[in-house]
């Protein structure tokens, strides 16, 4: 393991081993350097594009979703506030965004079609890029990556084996979607490209920012 950060998502937290490994080429690597932080750069090198705790997360290559990205924030006051890329996606379709500037800052739940915001500039301004990194997939839990049904079970092992495992370019979705009142039901669960289906997602309403409690508790003085 190439530190003790990533060690403990892939073994304590039993993220290993990797899925549908795909290496990233030298010049993805360019492309990315001084946007990126060296550290998510350097496991990209080392690890690849890849799925991890048997596809519930995906390490993700963000050229591959700039445009779902685009549809998701164009309707939003995000729209050109930073440069954001799409850094990892969960198998129901949650996308985990880094600004060049304002760091892991932006969460979207295309279920339901949200987005959180979360202030991140302190550890920013502190240049502490690395760390942000390490510390996200350091904090990574599999339930995290999960979806309930209606009885408030987790779907994804039964979905896993209803519906097969996932390729780098899939992910479970429901149908209807659960965003326009579908059921949150296996039955209504399908396997589909992720892209196609985080436009699709993006296109039915306009999303919901949620409020950012870190933000809202420095602007109050109690953090």
């Amino acid at each position: 393991m190439i530190d003790s950060r990533f060690k403990y998502f892939y073994v304590d937290s039993d993220f290993g081993p990797a899925i549908d490994v795909r290496p990233v080429p030298e010049r993805v690597l360019s492309l990315y350097k001084g946007k990126l932080p060296e550290k998510l750069l350097e496991y990209w090198k080392i690890y690849g594009f890849a799925g991890y705790g048997e596809g519930r997360f995906w390490m993700t290559d963000p050229g591959e979703y700039a445009g779902v990205l685009d549809a998701w924030l164009v309707q939003t006051d995000f729209k050109g506030a930073d440069d954001y890329h799409v850094i990892g996606r969960g198998a129901f379709g949650e996308l985990i965004i880094w600004g060049t500037r304002s760091g892991p800052s932006l969460t979207i739940s295309s279920a339901w079609g949200m987005i959180f915001p979360t202030d991140k500039s302190r550890w920013m301004d502190q240049g502490k890029q690395d760390f942000l990194i390490e510390a996200w997939l350091a904090g990574m839990d599999k339930e995290h990556f999960d979806e309930e049904d209606e009885d408030e079970k987790p779907l994804f092992e039964r979905a896993y084996r209803l519906l097969g495992p996932l390729a780098h370019d899939e992910m479970y979705g429901f149908v209807p979607a659960a965003a326009l009142g579908g059921p949150r039901r296996l039955d209504h669960l399908q396997k589909v490209k992720a892209v196609e289906h985080l436009t699709l997602l993006s296109m039915l309403e306009p999303p919901k920012v949620m409020r950012d409690i870190v933000k809202e508790a420095k602007e109050r003085g109690i953090w």
